[in-house]
This record gives structure tokens, sequence and C-alpha cells, in this order.
């Protein structure tokens, strides 16, 4: 007998049925009626996971439970069976907005192992969670927040709001994360219970209002916490109004509409929210009067004893311009300021004579390779002209660099908001072009390379005033710059030169805690509030990203890197990431990349030596290391 391989019994069997097909006339039969489809792949399942993800499917609230039914994966797509722990949260909407007690007498909460719980799994992945809550009825409207998973296996998943009444808040995601910037992806407090919605998407603030509701944990005659009341005693509107009174420079809780997107729901002066800061028998409560078109953001906007409105409007309505620098009869170098409203020009020193303006002055700088490089002069003769401008002439040039420039600041003293150092005016800096000192007539516009937005500033500092000595927040701060630049050489409390790295390091570095305006027990500085954002999150400032190739080859002035005493310099890309990175291995890795830090600064040639900073060679944008890899710089 003779032993066939699989091949060959293959091809005997198929050459047997052509020969059978030799008898038939050649033709086709007919097509058969089409079979019922066959089952499709089998999903892969797997009973742990290091990411699981939730499909929500559905949610009932009945009398004393809440029942969810979901669907979860793993990083890899893969359906999760095995699933052992589960937890819902409902904080009830009341009368009083949203509340839950700890008690379990207002809105509940319930895990998997809870008596009276039952987790049961429909099919592969498939789950209904029944989470018994005494309070809730079948009428109840609550926020419900879910996570899975946890233990050994299988991960715990976000948290996930499954249900929101309509008007629970009147913030959003996106006013909080402006400069909350990615909560979830810090190592701030509670970054863990941030929360998406069944989209996917992030519910920043719904996510807080399942623990810090409308109604705060009441308390005893003594202060000590009960367990009825609401969950937390930070309610969500003392967490926004109160608490950040407490952030150091410029911003003011009653420029509602930075938080506020829409009108806000409380309008009652003794409700929440408006009781936080006015008691119910203030005087204010005669004033506020809630009804249908009451919106307490303009209320609290055209506030005169704020000032906010009034600011505001003489910002809109205002601007000024700065001639390039020409040379009067004497041979002085001159520059001419004039104020606009509209495209009115107004006589400055009229008012300056009614008290309305209290600043107006100009400096010369040096200027080389689109940037500021010195102060030329700081000391003129100034004169007022029949059209209303202010001309200011400096005797003598100290530096002498080949191209020169002004910058102008003219301030509004404004209301009742004034103090000695201008903090509370609001200011106007301009730039003039930049001229040849060679030949004035020399004229080109003045460019610095400023890559931060033009909100970068004003989105957490909104009160519409300046920083100090005239210095607004407008543009990204490009008034600072006529200061802080590359060779004003600035201690700024030695936190770190120029305007970059010192912006860095007034947020997130060392001069983070030298600005502190609090102390501890000890006389110690406590950090300031930049301190309780995620210094990753660059895109606060850099929206439209960073390109390190882009920054000017030039050395800048960094006597605050060296203690106060001058006479160093810093390469720039070094002093833009040292200002944050002060390690002494990151300064050992930039080093050895041609950073330099705190090098002599030859007099009077310093600003044209180029530096041998490699940096953007790996850390540019885009590149495998780049500064993006490292850094958000998107929102």
């Amino acid at each position: 007998m003779k032993n066939l391989t699989k091949c060959k019994l293959a091809f005997v069997v198929a050459a047997a049925m052509g020969i059978a097909g030799c008898g038939s006339d050649g033709k086709d039969g007919e097509d058969g009626a089409p079979g019922e489809p066959g089952p499709g792949p089998t999903p892969p399942v797997v009973e742990a996971s290091e990411v699981t993800n939730v499909e929500f499917i559905s949610h009932l609230v009945e009398e004393g439970q809440v029942t969810l039914e979901f669907v979860i994966t793993d990083e890899d797509d893969a359906l999760i069976n095995g699933l052992e722990n589960a937890a819902v949260y409902l904080a009830a909407k009341t009368d009083h907005g949203i509340q839950r007690s700890r008690d379990g007498s207002v809105g509940g909460s319930a895990s998997a192992s809870d008596e009276g719980a039952t987790l049961t799994m429909l099919d592969d992945g498939h789950y209904e969670f029944v989470a018994p809550m005494a309070a809730v009825q079948a009428d109840t409207e609550g926020l419900i927040r879910l996570q899975v998973g946890g233990g050994d296996n299988i991960a715990s998943s976000p948290y996930i709001i499954v249900n929101k009444p309509e008007m629970t808040h009147t913030t959003t995601t996106e006013t909080c994360y402006s400069c909350h910037v990615d909560y979830a992806t810090s190592d701030i407090r509670h970054s863990g219970y941030v929360a998406l919605n069944t989209d996917g998407e992030v519910d920043f603030v719904g996510g807080c209002m399942v623990c810090h509701n409308n109604v705060a944990r009441d308390v005893d005659s003594e202060g000590n916490s009960l367990d009825t009341g609401g969950y937390a005693k930070a309610t969500m509107q003392k967490l926004g109004h109160i608490n950040h009174q407490k952030f150091e420079k410029d911003f003011t809780p009653t420029n509602c509409y930075t938080c506020h997107a829409e009108p806000v729901i409380n309008t009652s002066i003794a409700g929440n929210g408006c009781s936080d800061c006015h008691s119910s028998d203030s005087a204010a409560a005669a004033i506020v009067q809630a009804n249908s078109d009451f919106d307490a953001r303009a209320f609290h906007a055209q506030s005169a004893l704020i000032g906010l409105e009034e600011r505001q409007t003489i910002r809109a309505e205002h601007s000024t311009t700065l001639s390039a620098i020409y040379q009067n009869a004497a041979g002085d170098y001159c520059t001419d300021l004039s104020l606009y409203k509209g495209e009115e020009m107004l006589n400055i020193e009229a008012l300056y004579t009614d008290g309305t303006l209290s600043y107006a002055s100009s400096y010369i700088h040096g200027y080389h390779n689109e940037s500021l490089v010195g102060r030329e002069s700081r000391t003129y003769e100034e004169s007022y002209n029949a059209d209303g401008s202010k001309t200011m002439c400096h005797t003598t040039l100290d530096l002498n660099t080949p191209q020169i420039m002004a910058s102008s600041r003219l301030t509004f003293k404004g209301g009742n908001w004034i103090d000695d150092d201008s903090k509370y005016g609001v200011s106007f800096t301009s730039y003039s072009p930049v001229t040849e000192l060679a030949d004035l007539s020399q004229e080109t516009e003045y460019d610095r390379r400023h890559a931060v937005t033009t909100d970068s500033c004003t989105t957490c500092h909104n009160n519409e005033t300046n920083y100090h000595k005239n210095g607004s927040y407008v543009e990204g701060g490009l008034d600072c710059v006529a200061c802080h630049n590359n060779g004003q050489d600035r201690s700024a409390k030695n936190s770190a030169p120029g305007f970059g790295p010192m912006v860095h390091s007034m947020h997130w570095g060392i001069g983070n805690e030298l600005s502190g305006a609090k102390q501890d027990e000890d006389g110690n500085n406590v950090p300031n509030s930049a301190d309780s954002l995620n210094a990753d999150n660059c895109v606060s400032c850099h929206a439209e990203g960073i390109s390190l190739a882009e920054i000017p080859n030039q050395y800048m002035l960094s006597k605050a890197f060296n203690g106060g005493t001058s006479g160093v310099m810093t390469s720039p890309v070094t002093a833009n990431c040292y200002a944050c990175h002060d390690s002494a291995s990151a300064l050992s890795h930039m080093e050895q990349n041609g950073g330099e830090l705190n090098v002599p600064a030859a007099a009077g040639t310093w600003y044209t030596e180029g530096t041998a900073e490699s940096c953007a060679t790996c850390h540019d944008t885009g590149k495998s290391f780049g500064i993006d890899k490292f850094h958000n710089f998107e929102r």
C-alpha cells in the first residue's frame, strides 16, 4: 500500500473531482442562497491590565439604589474579566445646590464590597453594578461619578462623570485649565481625582464638585467636623472665591469673567457663593436683588471700589506711540511720546496737571541682534509740545552701541487704587524704531523674539494692573523687556537674568521661594502661588510652541546667577533652563554641550560674541529628545 503525503493526497482528490466534471456540459449551476453569517472573531479576553478603559452604557436611579452598566478593556482594547472592585458616588442636586453628606443622608456612595452591593459580569468584559444608597429616590437628580478596578491585577480606571444635571456649575474645564493646565498630569494635590466625561474628555469642575459640593460639611460648636451637610469643608465656591484670594500677585476673584464663562447660577446675597464673602446682614444685601437679568459678573466688574471696569476701559480706549530717535539742534538724542484716545491725540501735559496721569518717561537702549543689550541713557530734559506730545532729550549716551532705540512708559493714575510703585495704574509701553548711531536717518522696525502669547500673563494676573514700576502684564509681559533684557543685568532678587529666565525662576525656580509673600513659623519664605501650578505645562505661556533654534545666539548678563555680582554672562538656552533645572547634574549636561554659566563678560563687546551652545541639536521641538517630549506645549 502506498503512503501518500498530504500534498499528494490533496492533488489526487482535486484530480478526481476534475475527472468527474468532464461528464458535464461545462456550464456552471446557479448560485445557491447565501448562508447565515458565521460568528465574528472572538475578542481577546484578559484578567489583568495596566490601564483600564471604561465604556459606559447606562445608569438607572431607583429608590435606594443606583444601577450602572459598563464594559471595560485594557490598554490593548482586550476585554477584561474578573473585575472585583467598583465604586460610585452620587452628589444630589438639592435646593442648596450639589450636596453629598458623609453619613449618607444626602446623596450617597457605595463600593462593590459594601453590604447589599452586587457586581455581576453579564458577558466578557461586560458588567452590571448595583449600588445601594439609602437616601436616593427615583426622582433624585445627581452628579454621578464612577471608578472601577484597583487591586493586584486590574488597574484603577480614571474617575468618570456618568451623569451631570444641567446648570450644575457655570465654570468650565477650559477656564480652570487656562491656569491649572492638565491638572491630572501633575503631582499636585488631588490630581488623581480629575474626572473624565463619558466621551473621554476632562470634566474638571464636575469631578471636583462630587466632593467639594455647594454645601459645606457641618461643624459642631467647637469647630469639629461632622458627617452631615456637604462632603468637604471647602465648598467649590470657597475654592474659587476665597482660596484664590491667597494668590500673591495681581489676581482678583472679582473679575468673575475669568472663571465664569456663563452667568452665575446663584444671585442671592445670602446663598451659596455670595455668603462666602458677604454676610447675609451686609449692606450689600440691599444692593443685590435676585432677578432674571442680574449678572453678578458685571456687578463686580463695575464696582468703583474694585476699579476693574475703569482700568479695562482705560486700556481699551488708549494707546501710545514713540518716535524714532533724532538729534536736536544741541546734539541731544530725542524722542517724542504721543498719547491717543482712539484716533484723537491727547495733551499729556494737561493730563499730568489734572492728575489723570502719574508717569510718562523714556529710556534709550543699545540694540544688537534683535536684543536690548544695555541702557544708553536714563536721564533727559523734558518739554511739552503744542500738539500734546512730550519730548525727552538725552544729552549723552553711555554705551555707544552701533544701533540704538528708545522705550517709553505712560501711566494713568485712575481711581482710588494708585500706590507709590504704580502697581495699580494702567500703563502703556511703546518701543521706537531702531536707528543706526552713525546715521540716525537709517531706521528699521524694532523687533525682538517674544515667544509667549498675548494673554499668557493676563490669564492669571487678571486685574488689569501692573507688576511694579509701571510694567504692565499685557502682550505677554512685553513691557517688562524694557528693563529685564539681555543687557540690563537685573538681579531680580538673585533669581535669574533677562526676561525669560526670570519668569521661569519666579514661577517655578529659586525665585518662586525668594519672591514668596508669606513666611512660615521660622521666618522662611513660603513658595508663591505658581507653586500650585504644573511647571511641565509650558503651554500656559508658550501656547504656540517653542523653538530653541530661533533663540538668538547671544549671551545675557547674569549677575542674578552670580549672587548679585556683575561682570559675568550666561549663554541663552542655559540661562532659561537653569532657571528651573538648577541641579549640578543638569548644569553639567548643559556645559558638556556648549552651555556657559557666569563666564567673564568683556566690557563693551560682550554682546557681539557668539556662544557654543548646541542644545537645539537634540532638544529642539520635534527632535528625538525635543523639549516637547518633556514639557507640554499643546492644549
